[in-house]
Formats: C-alpha cells, structure tokens, sequence
C-alpha cells in the first residue's frame, strides 16, 4: 500500500504560479511512477504529467507542457507540481496518484494509487 497526500494547493491570479507537493508513506517511493491528474467540475479526471520512479523520464499533457514541471525527491518520499503561467483553464482539483508500472500511462486506470486532491482556482 502507498499513501499520498496532496498539499499547495489555493488561489491565485492568471499568469502566477504555485507548486503542489504529494507526499507518500508505505512503500518504496521510488519503485512507483508517480502521476499528477486533475478534475474540473463536471469534466471526466484529466492525465497532467508523470515522472518515472528513478525521476529520469517525464512526460506532459499538451495543455501544460512549457507551464509545468513535474519532479521527485526519493530521499523525501514527495512528489511536486511546480504550475508557471497558470490559466483560468487550469483550474480543477488536483490528485497526484502511482503505479507500480513504470510504462507511459495516461488513463487514471494506470495508477493504482491516489491522494484526496487539492483544489486549484485560478482567476482572471
């Protein structure tokens, strides 16, 4: 069993920033490729990025490549979302979530573990 827990989440302007970290317990941290996903209201949970267990291979959503960064810290057991240039469109609650495989996985059915969520507003 892994435990995630999201934080850093809140409110701010278009154009600013914030960064989200996901700390886990159980497991090894490292062995699981950790995802970030979100969801907006009335909208189906929406891939965002993911970085691999060994934290060498990332990937993006097109909608937040060039925004966002996604990293980890093995030795602190956290995962982080670091959101530049946030958008209106942005706005949703975010989960981050893991997987024991270590493939490309896009779909929320690939991850095998999730937080609670941390609601993100972005304004105008």
């Amino acid at each position: 069993q892994v435990q995630l827990v999201e934080s850093g989440g809140g409110s701010v302007q278009a154009g600013g920033s914030l960064t989200l970290s996901c700390a886990a317990s159980g497991r090894t941290f490292s062995d699981y490729t950790m995802g970030w996903f979100r969801q907006a209201p009335g909208k189906e949970r929406e891939f965002v990025a993911r970085v691999s267990g060994s934290a060498r291979g990332t990937y993006y959503s097109d909608s937040v490549k060039g925004r966002f960064t996604i990293s980890r810290d093995n030795a602190k057991n956290t995962g982080y979302l670091q959101m530049n240039s946030l958008k209106t469109e942005d706005t949703a609650v975010y989960y981050c979530a893991a997987s024991q495989s270590q493939m490309i996985r896009t779909s929320p059915y690939g991850y095998d573990y999730w937080g609670q969520g941390t609601q993100v507003t972005v304004s105008s």
